[in-house]
This record gives C-alpha cells, structure tokens and sequence, in this order.
C-alpha cells in the first residue's frame, strides 16, 4: 500500500527526513486499512460535512491545497523573519499531511455512497483519533501537536509556529466555504 500512499499524497517526498517521511506515510497506511473509505473516495467525497450538500471540492483536494499553502508560509516566514522565528519544515509538512487523518475513522458512507459521520466520529474528533494513529506510528510530539491542534480543540493550548501555520492555512480554506458571502 505504500505506492497507494505516496500517489495520494506527493508531498510527502518534501519532507527531508526519511525516518519521519516513512512514518508518516504509515500513518495514512493504518488509516486506510482501518477505513471504510478507499482512495478513491477521498478524491471525490466532500472535505467538510459542514458546507452544505453542494460542496464539490474533495477531501483530497482540501488537504493537499492545505500542505501547499501550509508550505508556502512557511517558506515566506523564513525569508522575511529568518531565524527570529524558526519554523521546521519537516514537522509543519508531516502535520499537515496529517492533520485530517483522523476524518479516515470519523467518515463513513451511506446507502447513498455520501458520506456522512461514523458512530465512531460522533465520540472522537478526528484530531483526537489523528494523535492516536500518528502516536502509534512512533511520529514525534511535534508532529502530533499539529494534528491536535489543527482544528478548534487547538484553541485551548499554546500552538507551536508550525501548528499556527497549519491552523490557518486549514481554516482560510474552511471558513470561506462554511460561510461565504455571494453577492447578488
């Protein structure tokens, strides 16, 4: 399944360190096993079951614009503010891959092959069920800290730069779909 990983997620080859490079991917590994959702259904359901029932844009595209953009601040971060505020690639790129691992155990389809939240998703947030696959993967605090944090449960701790980063970037591509404005 490691293939399978990898052509889901390329961003993976950004991260420098192979150690964490590979237990990411084992993360996302373990989740699809454990998942009723196939691949291929992370590249066409929803990202949000918060939206509304026309939202077109798919998990996989959500997540990946997230790493990009994730990314790409960060790198802005380092060129502006240099060493005054440090960011680590490796571990912003690890967590936001990771951040929404977790929706693999909270989604599950219906009879309609729309997806909607498992039982297990209606007790344990996906940040939560996200720490759990990345802890039992060996992934370090950091990386987990992300992933805890990602999502509203972060607003009750102190976020790392690299959790800020991914917080934001998730949620400048959440929000704007939750709650746009369309003019007339």
């Amino acid at each position: 399944m490691t293939q399978e990983v990898y052509d889901l997620w390329p961003e993976l080859n950004w991260i420098q360190d192979e150690n964490l490079r590979n237990k990411t991917a084992r993360t996302w590994e373990i989740a699809l096993e454990r998942s009723v959702l196939t691949v291929e259904d992370l590249n066409h359901i929803p990202f949000t079951l918060l939206a509304g029932p026309d939202l077109k844009v798919s998990f996989m595209a959500h997540k990946r614009a997230v790493v990009h953009i994730a990314r790409e601040s960060a790198l802005k971060i380092k060129e502006f503010f240099k060493d005054e505020l440090p960011v680590n690639l490796d571990v912003l790129i690890a967590g936001a891959i990771l951040a929404d691992v977790g929706k693999l155990l909270e989604y599950k389809l219906n009879g309609e092959g729309k997806s909607v939240q498992s039982m297990y998703g209606k007790y344990i947030r996906h940040p939560f069920s996200g720490v759990s696959l990345a802890e039992e993967c060996g992934l370090p605090p950091e990386v987990c800290h992300i992933i805890a944090a990602h999502a509203g449960e972060g607003d009750m701790v102190k976020r790392t730069t690299e959790a800020y980063i991914v917080h934001h970037a998730d949620f400048m591509t959440f929000l704007p779909f939750k709650s746009r404005l369309i003019p007339e």
